[in-house]
This record gives structure tokens, sequence and C-alpha cells, in this order.
């Protein structure tokens, strides 16, 4: 029975791998990957605020952005819940609660829907390397909420190790060149807010990704976060605007849709939740703060927006706290 559960929660796209394949040394390399693929989404996000024929900047609403995205990626997420659904039956797993099914799609909701608006919303008045710096605040709050309310042990090293970590997002933010933008403290309000809540989801899945396998709770977590974008879509541009004037979109705000729902929505939200699940909320986090480096280096190129020497010198010293947290956090483990 327990290697049937073991073989339910393994990845979708993979072969059963041997225990000592499958263990924490995996979980940080799904962060890393994970981490990398969401955090093109603000590139995505920013090249669809650009201008279009017949379309000014920013005129794009956030819950537009959102329901390409999730109008994209839901249809995957179904087939792949009708399938591991089929195969928990067939393999005789025991049943979960309902509880747990309701509390998978809150969570999503909350991590998908109310976090993703904030922060496409927010990316809107800011540049998109700031947007990034400023959202993985977040391990911040997951180290501070985790010892508050879940009962998590804060180690000295993992505290020196943060604390290096965000000196030099520190230094990019405060002596390099990304800080501006159309209403900065608008933008660096809503992300925050982002940060802060996304911090809660990532301490309330990481019980239910335990109990339920990180396919499924993925799959139920993205679909109740697609039912509420659709809700709210429904609501602003049905009931008190105009649909259809709302998807007369030029086609490549089309294709960005394709993108965000594929590369920066299905495959990472799996490779970040088998994260979660193998080295826990934390260290995901703290692995996570790998991202502003993703996004500086997508945003020189493709945005073309500057990166100063003091940005040089804050990414590097944000590394050296990255891999002194994560060689302290293996080195507890065992």
């Amino acid at each position: 029975m327990k290697s049937t559960l073991r073989e339910l929660s393994a990845p979708l796209v993979t072969a059963e791998k041997p225990r000592a394949m499958s263990g924490r040394h995996w979980g940080y390399v799904f962060a890393l990957l994970g981490t990398i693929l969401f955090s093109s989404k603000v590139i995505f996000v920013k090249l669809a605020y650009q201008p279009s024929a017949g379309m000014a900047e920013n005129q794009l609403e956030a819950i537009t952005i959102m329901a390409l995205r999730l109008g994209v990626s839901a249809p995957f997420y179904i087939a792949i819940l009708i399938w591991i659904l089929r195969r928990r039956r067939m393999a005789g797993a025991p049943a979960l609660a309902f509880k747990d099914y309701g509390l998978a799609v809150l969570t999503g909701m909350l991590g998908y829907y109310i976090c993703a608006w904030l922060d496409i919303e927010g990316t809107k008045y800011i540049t998109a390397q700031l947007e990034r710096l400023l959202l993985f605040t977040y391990p911040i709050f997951v180290f501070i909420f985790g010892a508050m309310f879940f009962g998590k042990r804060l180690t000295g090293q993992a505290i020196i190790a943060i604390l290096i970590a965000y000196a030099g997002i520190a230094v990019i933010f405060t002596g390099g060149d990304i800080a501006v933008g159309q209403n900065v403290p608008l933008g660096t309000a809503l992300v925050l807010s982002c940060a802060a809540l996304f911090a809660f989801f990532q301490l309330f899945a990481k019980p239910l990704i335990m109990r339920m396998g990180s396919p499924l709770f993925t799959c139920c977590a993205m679909l109740g976060a697609g039912t509420a974008i659709f809700v709210h879509f429904m609501i602003e541009n049905v009931i008190i605007g105009d649909a259809a004037q709302s998807l007369a979109l030029p086609a490549r705000i089309w294709w960005l849709g394709l993108c965000l729902g594929i590369f920066s929505t299905l495959l990472p939200s799996f490779l970040v939740n088998l994260a979660i699940g193998r080295i826990g909320p934390q260290a995901s986090a703290a692995l996570g703060m790998i991202a502003p480096i993703s996004t500086i280096l997508l945003a020189i190129y493709i945005l073309g927006e500057p990166f100063s020497f003091y940005d040089g010198v804050g990414t590097l010293i944000t590394f050296v706290g990255i891999g002194l947290y994560t060689y302290w956090d293996k080195r507890n483990a065992h």
C-alpha cells in the first residue's frame, strides 16, 4: 500500500524512480526549475502591457491576463485531475476526505487568484526586476508566519543566510536603477501584499500536499483559482462591462497568454508543489530567491531594462546567501 501511494504522488511526466532518486535533492531541482519558469511570468506580463495596434500601454486589465493564462492551462488540469482520480480508484487507494479537496480549492484561490491578481496589477506600475525583488521577500514572511502560527523552528544559520541574501536584494533596490515606473508606491504595495499572502499559501499547502500528493493538490488548487478568475472576469466584463471588447485582443496578446498558461503556470505549478512536498515551504522559499536573478537577466535582454554595477554586487551577495542556506539546510536534514 505504501508503494502504491508513492506511485500516485509521483510526478506525472516521469516514471517512478527509486527512492534514492526522489528525495530532498530532487526537491531542490524542482524548486529551482519551477522558480525560473514562474519568474518568466512577469516578462510575459510586461510584454502584454506594452502598446499594441489599437491598444494603449497598460490598457489591458490584470483579470484579462489572468483569464487568458488559466483559460489555456485549465483544460490540462482537468484532464490530469481525471487521470489521477482514475489511477487512485484503480489502485484501490483510500478515499480522501471531502474537506481536503475543499481546502485545496480554497488554498489555490489564495495563492493563484488573490496573490496573482495583486502581483499582475502591481506589475503594471513598476519594472519587472523590481516586481520580482519585492515578490521574493515572501521567504521572510514564510519564516515569520511559520514561527508564529505553525510551530516551525528557525535556526540561527538559516536566519544568517536569509539576511545575507536579502542584503544583496537591498543593495539592488537602493543602489540600482530599477526602482522606476508609473506609480512605484502603489505597485510596491500591491506586490508586497502578494508576497505576504503567498507565504501563507506555502504554509497551508504543505500538509495538504503531504496528504493528497502534489499532482492532485495542484490540479484542485489551480482549478479552484480558475473558477474564481472566471467569476471575476464575468462580473467585471459581462455584468458591468463589455466581454466582446475585452476579448478583442491583438494576436500577440493571445500568444503571450498561451506562453503564460504553459510555461509560467502549468509546468512550474507542479514543480514548485513537488518541491514543497519534498523539502518544505521554508527551503522552497529560500531557493525561490534565485528568481530575481533570472528575472534580471530576462528583463535586460528581452525588455531592455537597465542593470547597474550595484545590481551586479547585490546579485552576487544574494547568490552567496542562497548557497549558504542550501548547504546548511541539506546538512541539518541528515
